[in-house]
Parts: C-alpha cells; sequence; structure tokens
C-alpha cells in the first residue's frame, strides 16, 4: 500500500472515531432533564422549560417532580398546561424566613409534580417539555438549582439532584440548574426616563404663555357673538320695516277700490 494511501485512511478512520465519540457525548448530554431559562435577569420574571428526554429501552416516564429552591425561594410559580399531564404545585413553610423586596416570606412554593395519564406516558426515544412561569429571580450570579426526581411505569427512579463541582467532570445525573444574570436597565412601561428631570417635566405647565392662548382665543369668540347679534338684529327691523310698508301698501289699494 501506498504511503499516501495509508496516510489517507488512517486519517478517514481517526475523523470518523471522533465524530462516533462526539456524538456519543452528544446524545449522552441530550439524555440529561435539562431546564433553559428565556431570561435570567435578576429581579425580573422568567420562562422555564424542562427537557425530559425517556431513558428506558422498555419503560415509560410517567411523573416529574421539580423541587423548588428555598434559600432563594421564587414566591411565583404558575405552569403551562400539557396535554394527558396534570400538574400540581405545593406551598409550604420554608426553613428559615427569606426577605425578598423588603417583605418577610414565611411561605413558598416547594414542588411542582407532573403526572400522565397512559396516554400520553412519554416512551422510548421520546421526550416531552414541560414550562414554568416564575419569579421574582434573585440577584445576579445566583445559581438556581432545580432537582428533578423521574419515576418511569416500571418503578424506576431516577434522581437528578448531583450538582457539578468545578474543574470537575460533569455527575451522572446533574440536577438542572441555570445562573442569573444582571437586572434589565430598561425603565418600565410607561415611566418616565431616570435622566429626566422633575422640573424640567414640570416647566409646560408652569410656562405663562399657553394660558395667555386661550384667553385671546376666547375673547376673538365673544366679539364674533356680539357682530353676529347685531346683524340679525338690523335684519330684523328691516324685515320687519318691509312687513309695514306693504301691509301700508295694501290697504291703500282696498281705500281706493271702494271708493270707485
Amino acid at each position: 500500500m501506498k504511503p499516501s494511501l495509508r496516510r489517507t485512511l488512517t486519517g478517514a478512520a481517526a475523523a470518523t472515531l471522533t465524530a462516533g465519540l462526539l456524538a456519543a457525548g452528544a446524545a449522552a448530554a441530550s439524555a440529561h432533564v435539562h431546564v433553559d431559562s428565556d431570561d435570567p435577569a435578576a429581579g425580573g420574571y422568567s420562562h422555564l422549560t424542562f427537557n425530559v428526554p425517556n431513558e428506558s429501552a422498555t419503560a415509560k416516564t410517567s411523573k416529574l417532580e421539580v423541587t423548588l429552591p428555598t434559600e432563594t425561594p421564587l414566591t411565583s410559580v404558575s405552569v403551562k398546561p400539557v396535554e394527558g399531564w396534570t400538574a400540581v404545585i405545593t406551598i409550604a413553610e420554608l426553613p428559615t424566613p427569606v426577605t425578598i423586596a423588603g417583605a418577610t416570606v414565611t411561605k413558598a412554593p416547594r414542588t411542582v409534580v407532573w403526572t400522565a395519564d397512559a396516554a400520553h406516558q412519554i416512551g422510548p426515544n421520546e421526550y416531552q417539555a414541560f414550562s414554568l412561569s416564575v419569579g421574582v429571580l434573585p440577584e445576579a450570579g445566583t445559581t438556581v438549582t432545580l432537582p428533578a426526581t423521574q419515576t418511569y411505569t416500571d418503578g424506576t427512579v431516577v434522581a437528578w439532584d448531583q450538582k457539578a463541582l468545578e474543574g470537575q467532570p460533569e455527575p451522572e445525573h446533574p440536577a438542572p440548574s441555570f445562573v442569573t444574570t444582571a437586572a434589565d436597565t430598561e425603565p418600565a412601561h410607561g415611566a418616565a426616563p431616570a435622566t429626566a428631570s422633575p422640573a424640567a417635566v414640570a416647566e409646560p405647565a408652569a410656562s405663562p404663555a399657553p394660558a395667555a392662548a386661550p384667553a385671546t382665543a376666547a375673547s376673538t369668540t365673544d366679539n364674533s357673538g356680539s357682530i353676529a347679534g347685531w346683524i340679525g338684529l338690523a335684519a330684523g327691523l328691516a324685515g320687519l320695516a318691509a312687513g309695514v310698508t306693504a301691509l301700508a301698501r295694501t290697504r291703500t289699494a282696498k281705500g281706493k277700490t271702494t271708493a270707485k
């Protein structure tokens, strides 16, 4: 075999092996239950999507339970309906009261459990997405960990609750998590920009020029009304004079006729 041909075949084999390993790694990663946040900004609200693949070749996934944090509790949690699945949010006492936005919070949503009917369980080579709307998110840089428990129809229970350690390989069953980012800096809808000066906002109301304009307009309107009134009166008098003249002429004509 020529050296050039040998090198070509060796390179092709190495590329194929590398691609296979990458594909296997991607498949393993995608098989994990994980969560995505559409807006992790601190102090705001976010939609969380849990992607749950079925890893069993024979059983189906029939239940998913997500545990919510207690040190940085989410005081607002709502569920997006999934066909064939029922969801239950459990609210309970916190281990330790937490202050959020100046208020002391002693209770918060603690778990969310989705349970499937027989026709909508997640089968082999299938996955399902479960969504939550949550808030208020904790300060920037906080890792929000949401351990999940996946239950199969054969009784198998898989706990996705292992924390990934920096510098260490990913654990076999990592807990779904995301990290909050810096708070949004845009002003709230309808609010004045932070740079606007109160004096500048109030200035148009304090200006004397707009106040003078309505008085001028009112004066013009009043003069027009007076002129129109005098014109109407003159027209009425003229009409009255014409009527009197016509009446006098009629009487004169009748008198002449009688005399004849």
